[in-house]
């Protein structure tokens, strides 16, 4: 286990960081909400998980009304899994042998999630989707490569995409195969492992970190620790693999929010305090199928060096006093509503080394003004002579062949780098100045991967959808592509406009942070039969301003989308119908 006293760490200051902000500081939650702790009794403080035979388990006393997920760790410890290499033996099984007994079957359904494979049982029975750990979205050629080499074995089936975790999913995968892929990925210096059901998930930072000559800070160090902490450094961590539900981390970095943190359990904010750089600190932001919270302050800021220590408190803070019951009341923000923000800040304190933690810092260094920049085409870096070129990635999927070619150009024209980003979309950085033309002259770049994408492709987010994911009630990501175009032909739009599209109220595409959003359902047509429609969201915002949106109609076909977007962007974003526009030329 990782003792909590060796985890600090130091981190020099950012040079630029000691000239602190002077802008307002960020306010997302009412005052009743920051006012004194909650009123809790003294046994509900008692920790519900306690360390048996090296894996933290629910306590006996505390198994009454758990829901099922906990009841199938509880059966069998799904670390083992990968720590006791029991995915071996099962990868030897096959289909019809693990369906006829419920440990295994419970294995291939809910267990190897702890390693990053999840069963397409409903719609691809016997393969599975494999989600990576890929820190601030940085990877190389060879890992594409090898993902690439993976996946175009199982032809139509196999494919990638980039998620909204600046991350990798790969599909088409079979059992039979795991063992090698994780020893292959081991290779190239990549895991899957924790990456799925109640774990943490991928560390996000800014996607030009360390090359944006207008960051606060260079995201990727905290982002690699957090990441081989949580991880043991690709062993398997025990103490963070039983958390009540799943659980997001982002440390910012840039004045854009590229990390989103209004919707993360755990974001880092950039702020000096008495001559010393740090973070401020955000909790509980989450989406989820009946409720949507943006983070609140913690009211509480941390040296650069303990990013680790707060992590694990807070971690530790939410794996022993996190309920286990309605799988829709597991995540973090409901303990913080329970004990109270001042309640859940001293479990936090109470688990730091030091057993003290210092409250937030007016010095917050993000500018809340700042206009967000468009990583999109040709950017200089902060190394003289170089720069990154943003490519789109028409909602974020990609074939064997498209990857092959990303790692190809990245060494061709780069330093062998690729970075993901959080809307689906691929960075090359380190690019010499003098060969931006010739490698934006690439027929690569000239087709779907586009560094102009169009004013509204730009934008566009989608979840994986009903073609591989069994929870979908609705295809989101070509529809996503031909509702776009078809708004495109009605309507000429002044300045981008997000839309994200998700297949289901779990919204994996995070519609409620968009302009305009589409949540999945089933309606009536015009025949009154059932037909696949979205509701649709507005006002959705990301930035220091951020804000939910809110439903703006439900229940629409998905065939009168089209007509209802161009609406939208003609009342709300300033838009022009093609046809005005069309007779005032």
């Amino acid at each position: 286990m990782t003792s909590s006293t060796s985890l600090s760490l130091r981190f020099s200051p950012p040079p630029h960081t000691l000239l602190s902000s002077t802008k307002p500081r960020r306010s997302l939650i009412v005052a009743a909400q920051t006012a004194e702790s909650t009123a809790v009794e003294a046994d509900r403080l008692e920790p519900r998980v306690e360390l048996r035979d090296g894996f933290f388990i629910l306590k006996e006393k505390f198994r009454k009304g758990i829901n099922p997920q906990e009841k199938v760790k509880i059966e069998s410890e799904p670390m083992k899994l990968f720590m006791e290499n029991g995915i071996e033996e099962l990868a030897k099984k096959s289909m019809e042998e693990i369906d006829s007994e419920k440990l295994t079957k419970e294995d291939i359904d809910v267990r190897l999630k702890w390693l990053g494979l999840f069963h397409r049982r409903k719609h691809q029975y016997g393969k599975f989707m494999m989600r990576l750990k890929l820190p601030n979205g940085v990877t190389t050629s060879a890992q594409t490569r090898y993902l690439a080499s993976v996946i175009r074995k199982y032809g139509e089936d196999g494919c990638a995409d980039v998620t909204t975790r600046q991350n990798w999913q790969i599909r088409g995968v079979v059992l039979p195969d795991v063992p090698e892929i994780l020893k292959g990925l081991a290779s190239v210096g990549l895991t899957s492992l924790q990456s799925g059901m109640d774990n943490v998930r991928n560390p996000v930072g800014n996607p030009i970190a360390g090359i944006d000559p207008d960051e606060i800070v260079d995201t990727r160090p905290y982002s690699n620790l957090l990441s081989q902490f949580i991880t043991a450094n690709s062993r398997g961590n025990p103490e963070f693999s039983n958390l009540p539900r799943k659980w997001n981390v982002c440390v910012v970095g840039s004045h854009d929010l590229y990390e989103h943190p209004h919707i993360n359990d755990l974001a880092y904010m950039p702020a000096n305090k008495d001559g010393r750089f740090g973070f401020n600190l955000l909790v509980g932001g989450f989406f989820s199928a009946k409720r949507c919270e943006e983070a609140i302050p913690l009211d509480a800021w941390v040296p650069a060096d303990d990013v680790l220590p707060l992590c694990k408190a807070v971690l530790e803070a939410f794996r022993d006093l996190g309920t286990r019951g309605n799988r829709q009341k597991t995540r973090m923000m409901w303990l913080i509503d329970e004990l109270g923000i001042e309640g859940f800040r001293a479990e936090v304190e109470k688990r730091m080394p030091s057993g003290k933690l210092e409250r937030e810092s007016s010095e917050d260094l993000v500018n809340k003004q700042w206009e967000r920049r468009d990583y999109f085409g040709v950017h200089p870096q902060k190394q003289e002579g170089l720069s990154y070129i943003g490519l789109h990635v028409p909602v974020g999927r990609l074939q064997a062949d498209d990857m092959d070619e990303l790692a190809r150009l990245a060494d061709t024209y780069g330093s062998g780098e690729l970075r993901l980003t959080v809307e689906q979309n691929i960075i090359i950085p380190n690019v010499e100045t003098s060969k931006t033309q010739a490698l934006l002259q690439e027929p690569f770049l000239k087709n779907r991967f586009s560094p102009e994408p169009s004013i509204l492709m730009k934008g566009l987010v989608a979840c994986t959808g009903s073609q591989f994911c069994g929870q979908a009630i609705i295809e989101t990501k070509l529809r996503a592509l031909k509702v776009t175009e078809e708004v495109e032909r009605l309507v000429a739009v002044p300045k981008p406009v997000r839309m994200h599209w998700t297949g289901c109220p779990n919204t994996c595409g995070q519609v409620q942070v968009a302009d305009i959003g589409f949540m999945g359902c089933l309606t009536r047509g015009e025949n009154g039969k059932p037909v696949e429609g979205a509701d649709v969201y507005v006002g959705g915002r990301v930035g220091s301003d951020s804000h939910i949106g809110e439903i703006y109609k439900k229940g629409v076909p998905v065939t009168d989308l089209g007509p209802l977007v161009a609406e939208i962007l003609v009342k709300e974003f300033g838009a022009v119908p093609r046809v005005r526009e069309e007779n005032e030329d």
